[in-house]
């Protein structure tokens, strides 16, 4: 029997689970002695995609330990965890039971960082009859509206543009009005391969509290059948061990960020990136913060300028884009298929079961660490995806579910408009295709390969050789007209007919006969966007 009471309070502030943040706005202006701070933990947002379950089990420890501090600092929480016997299973329904609990005048959430999150909070205040405050979401450096008015009335939005006015806008790595150095950009000096000498710093570790692994045992529990490793079990779950993640990488790994951050080397899936993707999405880091501290390093004398200004591009420029085209061009942009790509997602990209050496070592890192850096997942995860065809809406739900940073505003766009090229160029000047010869470049991986990355067709021949041409061959009417790519067509032109003919015997028969272990996996749109997976999904 459960027994309802009433209370005097007046607002009920709605904490989300990538809300993680004391200066969040939803929590602005809170009566600590009235208002009702309220968070869930819902069966629909652990299984509306199969989310590893090191990223499930990251998340509940966060926000359990942030409900602790909130409790800590006088705040009223009601805190409803997965296996509380009364969670109905989705926020609406968190919401309804909460309000018949509680007297309630007002509601007040931070603007969601899913659409499909806002539709639903949208039409809370007709359901529940009751005013619903939807606040910005002030931890971005440049809201949708401000996003919307910088790329109305241009044909194309390229990030390098926005990325200049974002720099001026917060006075980054500026002198006089002009960039330090001269130049905005040094990508250029960022691709350094690998080398036998590169010393790679240990990664942050945490120890784990018994909150963190009460949160490992309910998802072990809970979500067997989840993609991923529970252990070994590294993140910062509170703000301080996010901070402590923070300095650990201004001071050991961010003065080789810059001219190591394209190279993969087997073994090493953490290089000099930063792994703080994870605490940024969640809020327990804030974007100026993190740039601030990068700056602070050149500044000093501790890190180079190509190193600190790539690491800022990608925090107040590639961040903040991607985010800005999400919400510019949902929900159709969830539905874009450039090249009409419709192969399956085989089934290596779960069990790391290929004899490519490349993806083989990407997968296996991605189910230990819930992470893979930038390149992994564009270069070698991503590239395959986009020369073999596979349907954007499988690799989408991929990305999605394995990454302990992804969720679908920062993810998307990634993937559908830079990895996959599906929005026809609206994101991003090309698509980001290669062969092998990139990849051995970059990594080591090829020499640990069963194919031969310098053999361009045959049994033996690395896929990404021929894949590469069959994809350009495949989608020659939407590509030749791209300047970026045009000249790779009059180099197929000049081929031989024996060498065009062996370029389409190797591709098919990879796609039609190697390719053969296909994950029939019913993807989020098949199942109406509804949740799956979980013990209770009602509501």
């Amino acid at each position: 029997m459960v027994f309802y009471y009433v209370a005097t309070m007046k607002t009920l502030r709605l904490i989300l689970g990538d809300q993680l943040s004391h200066d969040i706005s939803s929590l602005k202006d809170s009566n600590k002695a009235e208002d009702i701070i309220l968070m869930c933990e819902v069966w629909n947002e652990a299984t509306y995609v199969k989310h590893h379950k090191k990223k499930i089990a990251f998340l509940f420890s966060a926000m359990r330990h942030f409900a602790k501090e909130l409790k800590e600092n006088g705040y009223k929480v009601l805190y409803t965890k997965l296996e509380d016997e009364q969670n109905t299973g989705f926020f609406k329904s968190e919401m309804a039971r909460t309000l018949k609990q509680q007297k309630v005048e007002h509601i007040v959430v931070t603007h969601p960082g899913e659409y499909r999150v806002l539709e639903d909070i949208k039409g809370w205040a007709t359901n529940f009859k009751i005013p619903v405050e939807i606040r910005t979401d002030d931890r971005f450096l440049c809201s949708p509206e401000e996003f919307a008015l910088w790329a109305k009335g241009r044909k194309q939005l390229r990030m390098e543009y926005f990325y200049r006015e974002m720099r001026k806008k917060y006075n980054m790595l500026m002198k006089d009005n002009e960039p330090m150095g001269g130049d905005w950009n040094y990508d250029s000096k960022n691709r350094k391969p690998p080398n036998d000498d590169l010393v790679i710093p240990e990664p942050y570790c945490n120890e784990i509290d018994e909150i963190t692994r009460e949160a490992m045992s309910l998802v072990a529990g809970h979500f067997p059948d989840h993609f991923g490793d529970l252990e070994p079990f590294y993140f910062a779950v509170t703000r301080q061990q996010a901070l402590q993640t923070l300095n650990l990488f201004i001071e050991e790994r961010l003065p080789n960020f810059g001219d190591y951050q394209d190279a993969m080397i087997e073994g090493e899936p953490w290089m000099y990136h930063s792994h703080i993707s994870f605490y940024l999405n969640c809020g327990l880091l804030l974007p100026l913060e993190c740039v601030k501290a990068a700056e602070k390093a050149y500044q000093h004398g501790k890190a180079p300028l190509n190193a600190v200004e790539g690491f800022i591009r990608q925090i107040i420029g590639w961040r903040e884009y991607v985010r800005g085209i999400y919400w510019l061009e949902m929900p159709e942009y969830a539905k874009k298929n450039f090249f009409n790509a419709k192969h399956n997602i085989p089934d290596f990209y779960w069990t790391a079961d290929t004899k490519m050496n490349c993806l083989h070592q990407c997968v296996l890192e991605t189910r230990k660490n819930a992470y893979a850096h930038h390149i992994q997942r564009l270069m070698v995860l991503g590239n395959f995806s986009l020369i073999a065809g596979i349907d954007p809406v499988q690799v989408n739900e991929w990305f999605l579910s394995v990454y302990a940073d992804a969720y679908e505003w920062v993810e998307l766009p990634n993937v559908s408009g830079m990895t996959l090229f599906a929005d026809g160029g609206y994101l991003a000047s090309k698509p980001y295709a290669a062969g092998g010869s990139y990849i051995n470049k970059m990594s080591d991986y090829c020499k640990n390969c069963n194919y031969k990355v310098t053999k361009k067709n045959g049994e033996d021949a690395c896929p990404f050789n021929y894949l590469y041409w069959d994809f350009l061959i495949r989608n020659r009417d939407k590509l030749e007209s791209n300047h970026r790519i045009g000249m790779m067509y009059k180099m197929y032109d000049r081929m031989g007919d024996d060498k065009k003919q062996a370029i389409s015997n190797d591709s098919k028969h990879f796609l039609t006969v190697s390719y053969t272990h296909l994950r029939a996996h019913e993807t989020r749109e098949d199942r109406g966007w509804r949740g799956g997976g979980g013990k209770k999904n009602g509501g």
